[in-house]
């Protein structure tokens, strides 16, 4: 019989003892999707904290519910903060879907499942129109276009999504918490249609590592660049980041600029150009902007856009090889506005016409997207941009983005201030494409 003193000992220990179990986390959790850029293919990429089996379980919509079963493998990411929490990222790639259809999948183990998601496969044929919502600089806190972006999405508007930089602010924050929690916030979006990446500046803590390991993009690069086709568009993402954290390898400057050009000569030659003629990049810095914030291209003198000559060799810019190769359309965020500029090179306007400036541009075609809300809250823009401002926009908001055929893109720019009201949108045409366009 124990004593009254010991019993009442016991009992004081209790909430400690009962600490002391580490919860059992085999629930998978963060499920998002991604194009790995081979037509009939879709990697779905999620969380557990725990180690367990990696498997998806997939059917056709309307037809027996997971009839089909993938699976892949889980990668230890070890985050590098104090508590060094472990976390391990699941990959399975499901492989012969049949173009357009739409699948009903959940994704996990025996050891616990996911909701039930849906996804339609994408369409590979060359005459598609796909349409694409594309933004960057999202965060965990202040995220203004997110429940409209959730909403759009479920309904289907969209065939994939474009983030092109900035995630959660910032994931690396509480021991990678925040970034827990961006990608659970994101779930109701990724994991419905491609959720397609490039990195930025709030993703360099431990040399990218969070955002090396959470996605999973086309290519051997840890999704730090790369491309792929969708309907009449070759679309490129690149890290404009090389150019600024020169500590984590200065080489990768000249690795991505040959890998850039290795692709852009593979998509110009003449089959490739005639069935996929436009050609679309996303990076995160932009080589033009007017905010008045001192950054990098506020100054007018952009790594991305001009290279840098304190490295030994000097280190080239992307604005030429982008021209010479034809490149149409160029995605950028980082300031967080809406900008639209007229074409441009050089620093120079290079309009189709007067009248109409966007058929047949004679240079590309910026658009800076990086307002879709962040904790850091919108920029403010200089008073007298230069004569390539098109078009200027404070409001929260994101960019749609169709590609119509081999000669239409039409964008447009939502307002999440004025209740998803579009506030901007153009037209682009052109009836040839290549470095021959621009003359």
């Amino acid at each position: 019989m124990l004593s009254v003193h010991t019993a009442w000992a016991l009992l004081s220990l209790a909430p400690l003892l009962v600490l002391g179990v580490p919860p059992i986390w085999t629930q998978p959790e963060q499920a998002h999707l991604s194009y790995p850029g081979a037509p009939g293919s879709m990697v779905v990429t999620w969380t557990t904290f725990n180690e367990t089996e990696s498997q998806v379980e997939y059917g056709l919509l309307g037809g027996r519910l997971f009839e089909m079963s993938s699976k892949g493998d889980a990668t230890l990411f070890v985050d590098s903060g104090e508590e060094k929490r472990k976390m391990y990222i699941h990959r399975v790639t499901l492989t012969d879907l049949k173009p357009a259809a739409t699948y009903v999948y959940h994704c996990g183990s025996d050891e616990g499942w996911s909701d039930v998601f849906s996804f339609t496969a994408l369409n590979d044929s060359t005459s598609f129109s796909p349409r694409f919502a594309l933004y960057g600089d999202l965060g965990n806190d202040n995220p203004q276009s997110l429940a409209r972006l959730q909403k759009e999405t479920q309904l289907g508007m969209y065939d994939a999504i474009l983030h092109i930089g900035d995630f959660a602010y910032d994931m690396h924050e509480d021991n990678a918490r925040i970034g827990d929690e961006f990608m659970r916030q994101i779930q109701s979006i990724a994991a419905y249609v491609p959720y397609m990446t490039c990195p930025g500046n709030h993703e360099s803590t431990y040399n990218f590592s969070n955002y090396r390991n959470r996605f999973s993009m086309p290519g051997q690069t840890e999704s730090l660049w790369y491309s792929w086709n969708l309907g009449s568009a070759h679309i490129i993402s690149l890290s404009t980041e090389v150019y600024f954290y020169l500590e984590f390898g200065q080489e990768l400057i000249f690795k991505q600029y040959e890998w850039l050009m290795k692709d852009l000569e593979e998509a110009n030659r003449p089959e490739n150009r005639a069935v996929r003629p436009w050609i679309i990049t996303m990076g995160h810095r932009p080589m033009y902007c007017s905010d008045d914030d001192q950054d990098d291209c506020t100054r007018f003198d952009s790594y991305v856009r001009l290279g840098r000559n304190d490295t030994q060799p000097p280190a080239p810019g992307l604005e030429d090889l982008f021209y010479r190769y034809g490149v149409d359309v160029e995605l950028w965020a980082h300031e967080h506005t809406y900008e639209r500029l007229w074409p441009v090179y050089g620093d120079k306007v290079h309009n189709g016409s007067k009248e109409q400036p966007y058929v047949n541009p004679k240079a590309p075609v910026h658009i800076i997207a990086g307002s879709a809300g962040c904790r850091e809250k919108t920029d403010t823009f200089n008073p007298n941009p230069k004569e390539w401002s098109a078009l200027r926009s404070t409001d929260y908001g994101y960019t749609r983005m169709q590609v119509v055929n081999a000669t239409h893109i039409y964008l447009e720019q939502v307002s999440d201030d004025q209740y998803g009201k579009v506030i901007d949108s153009i037209w682009v045409e052109k009836e040839k494409h290549g470095f021959s366009a621009w003359f």
